[in-house]
């Protein structure tokens, strides 16, 4: 290997770590109390969803593949978790079992973005973004297009309840990321994901079945977007058909940035929470030291091309399947 892919490998895989690092050292020298345990908290806090959805979309782009019906099934899932609450008299009561029925919705969801996209041999991209606006749809007529408050005291202390000054669901939002590393490295379905992106033919070639595959994919995207709105609606204590606004933008930013190629066949959960990390850095570093919301956009707009740029394989033809 010569020097020259040596260092581009390396800026490749380190970069993100760097920019993070070099982004957290400038805004606390701009704003000292950037580093304090309450604004981490906050930071960690606003983190938890986000790195949820993109764990999902991470497996999904490894696999070469893309998901945009994130909003859709984040606003579905959030509104039925808080039918299903009121309905079973709160979490106190049978309520708590919201969760778990939201999370399996969630997962149904991405198994028919699954399922339609290998029968039907539909890019993902398309059968995802009908799959996402038909679902939008229907939380508006679920929800009358009104906002459905969700205020169990019980339910928020996903927010509310502290440990060491950060909220339970940055402890969850962190169980889950290693379990979501334990399938990635350890699993064969892992291991699957692996190879269909980074060589469709060769993974038939060895006896794969990659429509299975994809479609567990899905399924498993979908478990990570349950977990993401469930921690969304914890935050806002409220739902809404618009629940999931921004987080496809931020969740594929986030991906990205962290250094996953949307070639697929590399990356993983750790470079996803760099990216996650870095994005939410960016969006607080800028409240605190008080740019308006069109900089902020316009920065993490270039952040995508200039990470596109640094972590693709331009030579290869195919970007998404």
């Amino acid at each position: 290997m010569s020097s020259h892919s040596s260092y581009k490998e390396f800026l490749r895989k380190w970069a993100p770590l760097m920019v993070l690092l070099l982004l957290c050292t400038i805004i606390s020298v701009i704003y000292p109390g950037f580093l304090s345990v309450r604004n981490f908290s906050r930071l960690l806090t606003a983190s938890a969803a986000p790195l949820m959805i993109a764990i999902g979309v991470t497996f999904i782009i490894i696999m070469g593949s893309i998901d945009l019906s994130i909003e859709g099934i984040m606003a579905f899932c959030g509104s039925m978790l808080a039918i299903i609450m009121v309905k079973l008299g709160g979490f106190s009561e049978l309520g708590y079992l919201a969760i778990p029925a939201a999370i399996l919705i969630s997962a149904a969801c991405g198994l028919i973005n699954g399922l339609i996209h290998v029968t039907l041999k539909i890019p993902s991209f398309l059968v995802s973004l009908g799959i996402g606006f038909s679902l939008i749809g229907v939380t508006m007529v679920i929800t009358g297009g009104e906002r459905i408050p969700l205020p169990d005291r019980t339910f928020r202390l996903l927010l509310t309840e502290r440990i060491f000054d950060f909220p339970l669901m940055v402890y969850l939002a962190g169980a889950a990321l290693l379990c979501a590393w334990f399938i990635q490295r350890y699993t064969a379905l892992g291991r699957n994901f692996y190879a269909v992106g980074g060589g469709e033919h060769l993974a038939y070639a060895s006896g794969l079945s990659v429509k299975r595959i994809r479609v567990l994919g899905f399924a498993l995207a979908g478990v990570f977007y349950g977990l993401g709105a469930v921690f969304a609606v914890a935050r806002l204590g409220s739902v809404a058909s618009n629940l999931g606004d921004g987080y496809t933008f931020i969740a594929i930013t986030s991906v990205v940035v962290g250094g996953t190629s949307l070639m697929g066949g590399n990356g993983g959960v750790w470079q996803s929470l760099i990216g996650v990390l870095i994005i939410n850095v960016i969006n607080n570093g800028m409240v605190l030291v008080g740019f308006p919301t069109y900089i902020q956009q316009g920065v993490l707009g270039a952040l995508v091309i200039i990470s596109v740029a640094l972590v693709t394989n331009r030579k290869r033809l195919q970007i998404v399947k």
